[in-house]
Order: structure tokens, then sequence, then C-alpha cells
């Protein structure tokens, strides 16, 4: 077995030198710490949301919605459409968000894009449906989210009556 040929200090130096000036992770790693930095902002917050879209026939509607978180990544979702109430979950996962609801005894399901400013944009069908919808939602101004409530303190028991003194 041959040993390795040896290099002098210059060479080892132009290669070490020439290797930092490209160091071929960098790009990756800013784009990957990039986006993880950014997730958190992303996901879609409790509070209310001013909804427009275009039903299944081509009308267009408006209304309310109301987000509440129930896990990491799962909500529950209130829409109010003119006097049509519909109650559903949802998913997020990135900047997707998926929805899954009961509409008139049958299901539906939606998949929206979640923006940069909190507003989420997306398409949305029944079952058996010959089309899809288009619906927006963007968070009410002022509508800040509310702090998760802080756990109850522990009740302190009552405290133990003194006996009597005997005297």
């Amino acid at each position: 077995m041959t040993p390795p040929p040896r290099v002098d200090g210059a060479r080892r130096r132009a290669f070490l030198a020439a290797a930092l000036e490209f160091p071929p992770m960098r790009p990756a790693l800013l784009a990957l710490a990039a986006l993880l930095s950014a997730s958190p902002a992303l996901a879609q917050r409790d509070g209310l949301y001013d909804v427009s879209g275009t039903n299944l026939d081509g009308t267009a509607y408006t209304g309310l919605a109301q987000i509440r978180t129930v896990g990491i990544n799962s909500f529950n979702i209130l829409w109010r459409i003119g006097d049509q109430i519909v109650e559903g979950v949802g998913i997020a996962s990135g900047r997707t968000i998926g929805v899954a609801y009961g509409m008139a005894q049958r299901p539906g399901m939606g998949i929206y894009t979640l923006n940069a400013d909190g507003s989420m944009e997306g398409e949305w069908t029944i079952i058996g449906a010959p089309s899809i919808g288009r619906e927006r939602l963007v968070p009410r101004p002022g509508d800040a989210p509310r702090p998760a409530p802080e756990p109850a303190a522990p009740a302190t028991p009552p405290a133990a009556a003194a006996p009597p003194r005997q005297q």
C-alpha cells in the first residue's frame, strides 16, 4: 500500500481558503432557518374571520368564520353564512389548511393556502357536487389573538379549626 502524497503547507492553505470561500451548505442552511423561523407566524390563529366566496352555482356569498385551536395543528371552525351555520374541523400543515364539514347532511371538504398576512384562500366542495366553490377568509381587524386562559390555581383547603384550649 502506498502512502498518500504529501501536500505542502502552501497547497493546504490554498485548498482550505478555497473551501471556506464556497461553503456549499450555507445557502441551504439559511433557507432552512428562514423557513423554520417563519412557520409559527404562518399558523392560522384563533379568532374571527370575514368570509367571501363563490358558491357551487357561481353566486357570491359573504359571512363570518370563527376558528378555535384544539391541538397543535388542529382546530374547530364555525361558518355563519346568512342564516346558515356550518361546523367543521381542520388541520394545518405548513401553509396548507385542510377542512372537513357537514352541509345539509352531506360531507364537504376544502383546502386552503395560508398567506403571510394570516388570510386564507382556497377551494371547497361537497360530496357529489359537479363543481367547486372558492373562498377567502381574512382575519378581522382588531380581533387580536387571545392568550390561552391561565390554569386555575389549585384550591386551598380551609384552615383546620384550632381545637378549643383547655384551661
